[in-house]
């Protein structure tokens, strides 16, 4: 019986723990700018991954330089959920990331609040959170109301 509640208080720690963990995973700490950063480039991979999938392009500044910059989105079960496959920006596709840098001025972006990507389309195949706003599903996803259905 002993052993049972130490097992049990053993358990019960460790789930406190990783809450409390997982929990500070998701404060982005003041990481990120707050304007909004849009930037027009080739897509290199789209990696769907977990915890958060991420959208690499090459970009060209003013004057020619080549930058590599990521955006970070969400999960790939979120993503895959929104009918996101490879097949929806794959190398070589054009598409503009709007979302917020780093303050650090790392060409890395969060996809989160008020973030979008757009095909060279024009059509917005991701839209982060907006506050007080729908979530746009993904490019296939029929439209959802504000009754989830």
């Amino acid at each position: 019986m002993k052993t049972k509640v130490v097992l049990a208080s053993v358990v019960a720690v460790a789930l406190a723990w990783m809450s409390a963990s997982l929990l500070a995973h998701h404060g982005d700490a003041g990481r990120y700018e707050d304007k909004l950063t849009t930037v027009k480039g080739i897509v290199i991979e789209l990696q769907l991954i977990n915890p958060h999938s991420v959208v690499v392009l090459d970009v060209t500044e003013d004057g020619g330089k080549l930058v590599r910059w990521r955006g970070e989105a969400g999960s790939s079960t979120q993503l895959k959920g929104w009918c996101w496959t490879k097949d929806v920006i794959k190398p070589g596709d054009t598409v503009t990331m709007i979302g917020r840098r780093l303050k650090n001025g790392s060409p890395y972006m969060t996809l989160s609040e008020n973030s979008r990507v757009i095909d060279a389309g024009g059509k917005e195949i991701y839209k982060g959170n907006d506050p007080g706003q729908p979530n746009q599903p993904g490019p296939c996803a029929p439209a959802r109301t504000s009754g989830g259905r």
